[in-house]
């Protein structure tokens, strides 16, 4: 009786993802860009795309987190081609660091306006472009109904957008499929070797529409996210020792 009470429950989480816009990956024609470990919190498996991502950052460090973050995944939507839009006040990201995550500076439309009306009204209008890999905008503030615009337009025309908002007055509800946190961590240099190590991240999901929130440490290394295990860390501190 239990195990059949358990297959109702799963086919019914089933029934409801299509309700609630959850639909199989285009084809799944774009690679999974996180590590099974994060990957296996969403509804299906599967990385949201055709969605609205929140990502919180408490200041210009964690917004900069968020943003090699984001690039990280926009490796994965632009790798068989597209262009992202960028829309913000702030112009976060380095163009010329974009070739560490393996992007061209050229396939990134970027977009500086002031005021965030008209960053969240031309990001609605991009989103609405079928053509677009992604849209990334930088704001602050995100009501509900904004939020919602935003997520109608996604489902409607499949691109996935991403919203960096940095230092909000509230963590309010929004619309969007899932909310994050990222936040830096110290790099390891590779194999003992001298210099700066690939890039870390501390990637916690606060929120995510019928999955599972969770927190893993990760880094960008030879073109893909990989999950960093705590018996990685301790085989890296250990090799410190012996080395």
């Amino acid at each position: 009786m239990p195990e059949n009470k358990a297959d109702i429950i799963t086919q019914l989480r089933k029934d409801i993802l299509p309700l609630q816009r959850f639909k199989k990956n285009r084809g799944n024609t774009i690679g999974e860009p996180l590590p099974p470990a994060i990957t296996n919190a969403f509804p299906n498996a599967e990385f949201p795309f055709g969605a609205i991502h929140e990502f919180i950052a408490a200041g210009a460090e964690d917004a900069a987190a968020s943003s090699g973050f984001i690039t990280g995944i926009l490796a994965s939507l632009m790798d068989s081609g597209g262009v992202t839009i960028w829309i913000s006040s702030y112009r976060t990201p380095f163009p010329p660091a974009l070739a560490t995550f393996g992007l061209a500076p050229d396939k990134i439309i970027f977009i500086d306006l002031k005021k965030e009306k008209e960053i969240l009204w031309a990001m609605e209008e991009a989103l609405k472009c079928k053509g677009l890999a992604a849209v990334v905008g930088e704001i602050t503030e995100l009501s509900f109904t904004a939020s919602r615009r935003l997520q109608l337009a996604v489902e409607e025309s499949k691109v996935t957008g991403f919203i960096i908002r940095r230092n909000p007055r509230a963590i309010n509800i929004t619309a969007c499929v899932a909310r994050w946190k990222i936040t830096s961590l110290p790099s390891e240099p590779a194999d003992n070797l001298p210099g700066v190590g690939f890039p870390r991240w501390n990637a916690e999901l606060l929120k995510i529409r019928n999955g599972k929130p969770g927190k893993w440490e990760i880094e960008f290394a030879t073109g893909h996210f990989r999950h960093i295990s705590k018996m990685t860390i301790l085989q890296q501190e250990q090799q410190k020792k012996t080395g």
